[in-house]
């Protein structure tokens, strides 16, 4: 059975955000706006962590004294269940109230920002129903699988400092594209393109040469966040032969604000698509870590998709195996992605490539705008729920982001 929230609380047990959710944010208010702070969200309203561990859990409140989850995250498994079942005692019990109830601030009223340091940034192609749609799109008469997709997950490394929290506005990148002859022309992206996905958080380190197991994924890593990784379509396709993405991915990846812990997806847990081909050991789960998130993407708040993260071919335990198994180190604050998310249906593809046949037949949206590609001044919001207990769906929050015009300026 749930835990039910405190009556002073007013919570309906159906809220997006319940006790069963309680995802963690940095924030600060309009009043105080220099004072960061740890918060847990509940309901409409956010919880200052920050001060609620001074009061009531002086050995730690150090974890959480600047702002940033970064030494919550480090301290590992242990102290996230505890402090998230101390939490959970704070706002189901009554006397707890007066301890807590006035440290919580709306919603409206709070100033969110990148909840933790991002280290690294490594961004996967695990949707087989994408990598099958664009191989259709870009190489009708190739097979649609490269020839390890089946074996490995494969995936790049990004740049960490283009990681922004949702709300921040995306600039149009600037680049080289192939022009009309064939020759490299220098410009804006004339294909810009959002990629719905679902994001891993790390927590516990490791060293060099230490690969992680399968088995071992809830150890490492935290929780999880909903990513937009920004794509230049027409820039990523010059410079992408013979290496992967560069310039084309590095001018913005939007983040939730939210990090929903791994303990709050206990009721969205299944079986990944991986478990039914032979794989080598290193990424042969014992456990169902495929994720049941349902996406949804808006552009100018029109409905443009409906991608499920449940279709995702390797599960995020699978993607941390792979990422360790050259013997490359964690670190805390590492940010690890699924790649776009894609399902079987038109209307569940992930990016506007996929929906729009790379550019041929724009999407109809209900506004009754259509898009082929991101105009500037365009809004994209990526939202998720995932099953919760009781028949409930507790909420992943938004990545959102409006696309400002390019600055084209000579370099010399």
């Amino acid at each position: 059975m749930p835990v039910a929230a405190a009556a002073w609380l007013d919570l309906d047990p159906g809220h997006p955000f319940s006790l069963a959710a309680l995802p963690y944010c940095s924030f600060s208010t309009r009043q105080h706006a220099a004072f960061h702070r740890v918060g847990v969200r509940v309901g409409d309203r956010v919880l200052d962590l920050t001060t609620a561990a001074e009061r009531l859990l002086p050995g730690r409140s150090a974890l959480f004294r600047d702002g940033l989850l970064d030494p919550f995250l480090a301290e590992g498994h242990g102290a996230w269940a505890d402090v998230r079942a101390e939490i959970t005692a704070w706002l189901s019990q009554e006397r707890f109230r007066e301890a807590v109830e006035d440290l919580l601030v709306p919603v409206a009223g709070a100033e969110l920002r990148l909840p933790f340091t991002v280290a690294d940034f490594v961004d996967f192609y695990a949707s087989r129903e994408h990598v099958t749609t664009l191989s259709s799109i870009l190489r009708p008469d190739a097979d649609p699988l490269p020839p390890s997709w089946l074996h490995q997950p494969v995936g790049y490394h990004g740049r960490a400092g283009s990681v922004v929290p949702s709300g921040t506005a995306i600039r149009r990148p600037c680049g080289q594209v192939r022009g009309p002859g064939g020759a490299p022309e220098f410009g804006p992206t004339t294909r810009l393109d959002f990629e719905a996905e679902v994001g891993f958080v790390v927590g516990v380190e490791t060293v060099l040469a230490e690969p992680v197991a399968v088995s071992r994924f809830a150890e490492h890593v935290f929780g999880v966040c909903l990513v937009n990784d920004w794509s230049a379509r027409d820039i990523q396709a010059f410079e992408s032969a013979p290496l992967g993405p560069f310039g084309g991915k590095s001018f913005g990846t939007t983040v939730s604000p939210w990090i929903l812990p791994l303990a709050a997806l206990e009721h969205a847990r299944v079986r990944p698509p991986s478990r039914d081909t032979e794989l080598a050991e290193y990424l042969t789960e014992s456990e169902d870590w495929g994720l049941d998130i349902r996406l949804e993407v808006r552009i100018n708040k029109q409905l443009a998709s409906r991608p499920p993260y449940s279709a995702v071919h390797w599960s995020p335990a699978q993607l941390l195996a792979h990422l360790t198994a050259s013997g490359a180190a964690l670190r805390t604050g590492d940010l690890y992605a699924s790649g776009t998310v894609s399902g079987p249906g038109p209307g569940e593809r992930g990016s506007l490539m996929e929906l729009s046949l790379n550019g041929a037949e724009p999407v109809a949206l209900a506004d009754g705008s259509a898009r082929a590609w991101l105009a500037d001044g365009d809004e994209v919001s990526i939202t998720a729920t995932a099953p919760g207990p009781d028949g409930t769906r507790i909420s992943l929050g938004e990545a959102r982001g409006q696309i400002l015009p390019a600055i084209v300026e000579t370099v010399r």
